[in-house]
């Protein structure tokens, strides 16, 4: 079998066999197939695309790769979630720590953010103390302990996706949803839970723009999870406005404190995104036999202050200091703030997920380049909710950098990412859609 050969076989449109794509991706892993193969094989899978079977065992050739963790030792039902990534999304901060409390096991594997999209390691990592880089021993000792961790991809856990997405990412061969939902499943797959919670964002903020592609990388990816024995429920959810009021770092950590303090002013979509995953997981992992029972079980765990102190548990677990959390006051501020006021009256129509990320981007919350250090106060604190009436000269949005800089040019931005109207705008849904139950 040689190398070449199934770049051609694919180049003209033929289908691999799992042989095939172990064999590739396995001597890829061990060095010996160079980066220019590879990037040719993936050019031809970005052009002719894989079948269900092909993405399956690329899939499985991934996970094979490396390690995987062993849960089926814990006392309760494992449960993995993940976000195909936005602007503000925060929801694992939360979700995480309210399954964990009401008996989910929780092995969370996240990642950092660039570009326009935070990263959940970015946020929890703006705690002071806050360890991401455990071994697959720390987190098992972490998730038999706690019931929960939130960690970084570790060096032996599919090792092929590493490789091929650094490679993906500089050969313009990201776009494919085959590669795509291989790369997010194999690591799913290989972090061991039975249950598998996605959320597939669509919309400006998001990697999908379209609801038809956001539906078709849900159901390959529950495609996949089942084809290996997995349950898995997937949820399609609107990413044309910021999920919350706060967007970067330690401001997100301050938002997701309050919202499992049972604070009543959270933004209202982002106080209900996170009971619907929190309800789904629950039913998915067998807690609850319906997504409401399993709602109002979270609505519990908030109210008792069970999910919150799951929270502080997780951090102290992980070095991180917990006074961070219990009186949020201790937490750093940017030097400087600039209030971004409306240029008109009326009412709130839109606040562009795209803008609002590249704005917190310019403040210093975000990367450019993947090797670029965040600025963990900085942000955007966004004033008022879609829907609602404002003046002329409100403030509408608080930026906050250590940079002046950065402050001036990023307030245009912010401007124009609302939409203001005379009129109220219409009501808008934000969940699609549900596959899998």
């Amino acid at each position: 079998m040689r190398i070449v050969d199934l770049i051609e076989k694919k180049r003209n449109g033929g289908e691999h066999t799992a042989e095939e794509i172990q064999f590739l991706v396995g001597n890829y892993v061990r060095g010996g197939v160079p980066d220019y193969q590879i990037s040719a094989w993936l050019m031809a899978v970005v052009w002719r695309g894989l079948t269900d079977p092909e993405t399956f065992a690329l899939t499985r050739a991934m996970v094979a790769s490396g390690d995987s963790l062993d849960l089926s030792g814990l006392a309760g039902p494992t449960l993995d979630k993940h976000s195909t990534g936005g602007v503000g999304d925060k929801t694992t901060l939360a979700v995480v720590p309210i399954l964990a409390a009401g008996g989910v096991q929780m092995a969370k594997m996240s990642g950092r953010g660039l570009g326009r999209t935070g990263g959940t390691l970015d946020k929890l990592e703006s705690i002071p103390g806050m360890r991401t880089n455990l071994t697959i021993p720390e987190i098992m000792r972490q998730v038999a302990g706690v019931g929960a961790c939130i960690c970084g991809q570790t060096d032996t856990l599919v090792p092929a996706d590493r490789l091929l997405y650094a490679l993906r990412d500089a050969t313009a061969t990201v776009e494919s949803l085959p590669l795509v939902a291989s790369s997010i499943m194999s690591k799913k797959l290989a972090g061991g839970a039975a249950n598998i919670l996605l959320d597939v964002k669509v919309g400006s903020g998001a990697f999908m723009k379209t609801a038809k592609d956001a539906r078709a990388l849900a159901e390959l990816m529950v495609r996949i999870g089942e084809s290996e024995g997995r349950r898995v429920v997937a949820i399609i959810t609107d990413m044309n406005v910021p999920l919350g009021f706060n967007v970067g770092n330690s401001v997100e950590v301050k938002e997701i404190v309050a919202l499992l303090k049972g604070n009543p002013w959270i933004e209202p979509h982002l106080n209900f995104l996170v009971r619907t995953l929190s309800g789904l997981g629950f039913m998915l992992a067998g807690r609850c036999k319906t997504q409401a029972e399993g709602e109002a079980l979270a609505q519990e765990l908030i109210a008792s202050g069970a999910a919150f102190d799951k929270l502080c548990r997780l951090v102290a677990a992980q070095g991180g200091d917990t006074e961070y959390l219990l009186r949020t006051v201790k937490q750093q501020v940017a030097r400087f703030k600039y209030d971004v006021r409306a240029a008109k009256s009326g009412y709130i129509h839109g606040i562009d997920a795209s803008a609002i990320g590249m704005a917190a981007m310019v403040l210093g919350a975000g990367r450019k380049e993947k090797m670029d250090e965040i600025d963990p106060t900085a942000g955007v604190l966004i004033r008022h909710p879609v829907g609602k009436q404002i003046e002329s000269d409100n403030v509408i949005a608080t930026l906050h950098s250590n940079s002046e800089i950065s402050l001036r040019e990023a307030t245009p931005i912010v401007q124009a990412a609302f939409t203001i109207e005379d009129t109220p705008p219409a009501p808008t849904s934000l969940v699609y859609e549900t596959i899998g139950l």
